[in-house]
Parts: structure tokens; sequence; C-alpha cells
């Protein structure tokens, strides 16, 4: 069954940053209600979708919302002065368009530095093409968030987008959910607030106490000029995560995922990244511990409107989280 990227396309030019994913779980619970048994939202309001079963219960995790902006002052002539949502790129910002959720658009500009260590977050200022106070004011608040511009493109074996964090890792649950015959209590969640602290996560996990847990994600990889050596390459197949900043994955599951993506001939590869974390981060601790895993789509440019994949990673993640989820589980 090939996987449809026009629901990718669409997923990933939702308005949702952290904290306002509701725009995100409308989509996802539309298109995942004719494939569930329950669907549900929770107090912070993660996307929990549960498909009935008389196995373990084991939890899906993807995050919906993307990195941001959010306003903290309208000056009199009408420019705007943000904070992030989320890990943005301070050097990358200078002329990126943002966009908020009414669909008006800005620039990111920057004032005169009378030398480079000036460049710093309170020397930038949003232009929403006003020339007042008044006149922003009628347009955007304070407290208002805005997310990058980053169109969709399919560049043959190779897609482009903004919010690929984590919209690709929805997407592959998403899919892996349509196709996977398991016997086991599936509860895939959709989390929120992944990018300001995991907090989405933490709290699904407390709920739900699983006894396996899955989270799809971006990483890093190693395979453009002069990057930082990293043993991941787009093309080359799904990550298996060995180590991030927010978690060790143990042996028994590292050797699980391998030997079943080993025996369905679906490409793999090891994934060490030096920094960062994902839900399972959270998960693997909440309660007693939750034995966690996690599938990584190598992903190019992270935290840029411009992040490029591959599909036939993409592919391979949905392929073995299928297959995972229908294991015999004696972890």
């Amino acid at each position: 069954m090939s996987l449809d990227f026009v629901l990718l396309a669409q997923l990933t030019q939702i308005f949702g940053p952290s904290g306002y994913e509701e725009q995100v779980t409308e989509f996802i619970s539309t298109q995942l209600r004719p494939y569930c048994d329950e669907l549900m939202t929770d107090t912070l309001g993660n996307l929990i979708v549960v498909r009935h079963g008389t196995g373990k219960k084991i939890m899906v995790a993807a995050h919906m919302d993307e990195i941001g902006l959010m306003i903290t002052h309208l000056d009199k002539e009408g420019f705007l002065r943000f904070t992030p949502l989320g890990g943005v790129r301070i050097p990358n910002l200078v002329g990126q368009r943002v966009k908020f959720s009414n669909g008006r658009v800005g620039t990111i500009g920057v004032e005169k530095l009378d030398k480079p260590s000036d460049f710093k977050l309170d020397k930038l200022f949003l232009d929403i093409g006003v020339s007042s106070r008044e006149e922003a004011g009628q347009l955007v608040h304070i407290g208002d968030t805005a997310v990058f511009v980053g169109d969709f493109i399919d560049s043959g074996s190779k897609v482009i987008s903004k919010a690929f964090d984590d919209r690709i890792g929805c997407f592959v649950a998403m899919e892996a959910l349509k196709r996977t015959k398991s016997t086991h209590e599936l509860a895939f969640v959709f989390t929120v607030q992944e990018e300001i602290g995991i907090r989405g996560a933490r709290t699904a996990a407390y709920a739900l106490e699983p006894d396996l847990a899955i989270a799809v994600d971006v990483t890093a990889t190693g395979d453009t000029p002069k990057a930082h050596p990293m043993s991941v390459e787009l093309g080359k197949g799904v990550g298996i995560k060995v180590l991030d900043h927010s978690l060790i994955t143990s042996p028994q599951i590292k050797r699980w995922m391998a030997a079943v993506a080993t025996e369905l001939n679906i490409p793999f590869q090891w994934e060490v990244l030096e920094y960062g974390g994902t839900d399972s981060g959270a998960i693997h601790l909440t309660r007693g511990g939750v034995p966690s895993g996690v599938l990584s789509i190598p992903t190019r440019y992270v935290h840029s409107p411009a992040e490029m994949l591959d599909k036939r990673d993409v592919e391979a993640a949905v392929e073995l989280l299928a297959a995972l989820l229908e294991q015999p589980l004696e972890l």
C-alpha cells in the first residue's frame, strides 16, 4: 500500500505551534475516526486514538506541535517583538517569513548592529507591513503566536517543508494505524507541547500506564558537507534510536526492533543523537518506568522552514512500526 504524501503535505501546512495544536488535532481526528474504537482529547490537549485488543497496551507517541514565535510587544511604529516557542535558531531568523493563525504574514528584520556579537534576540523585530501600534493592534495582539512559512515541495524521492518535526511522526503513526493488524491494545497519542519540554507525553503516559511505548520523531543527519560526524543519512532507512539527551534505549528494545526490521528486510540505521530528545524521554520515566524505544526519520535542516527527508525512509518507518505493533511482546 503506497503512502499518501498529499495527506502529509496537508498535515505540514496546518498552523500548530506549541500550546496551540487544536487545528492539527481536528485534522488528525477526522482522518483516523474510521480506524479506531475510541478517540478523545485529554486535559493538556493530547489527542488519544485507541484501538482495543486483547494483548499488551502499547503507546505510540508523535507530537503535533511545531516551533514558532509568540508576540511580546508592539512598538509605536507597529513593529513587533517576540520570544521563541521551542528551539528556534536566532542566527537563521533574519528574512524569514512567519504566519499568524488569522493568515497575516510578516518578515523578521534586524536592527543595525555595531558589532557581530550584538546579534541577539532583542535586536530582532517582526514587520507585518503596518506603520503604527494602533494599526498593528487591529491585526495581532500580545500573546499571539506565529509559525514559519515553508511550503511543501515534492522533489522526487525527497520532500521539503516546514514542520516535518514532527508532523512526519504523526503521519507515520497515522499510516501505521491504518495498516497494522495488531491484537494488542493500542493507544496512539498525538502529543502537545513537546518542543517546549515534552509536556503532553508525560501526562498521557501517566494516565495510560502502557506496557511499552514507541515514539516517532525526526533526527538529524551527518550527510551534508562538513556536517558533524553522525552515521545517519537520507535514504538509508528508518533510524532505531540508541541514545539522545533524554533516553538511552535498553539493549532489549534495540535488539527487538532491529530483529523485526532484519526479518522483514526493512532498511534501518542505528541513530546516536548527541543532543535533543523525544517524547520517549518523558514516557520512560513515568510512574515506575515504561520500556520505550524511538523510530527516527532522518531529516536535514531540522527546525528550519525547509526541512528535508526521503520518502523511502518514511515508508520504512511505517512498515517497521506497523510490524512491531503486531509482534508478541515478551520484553
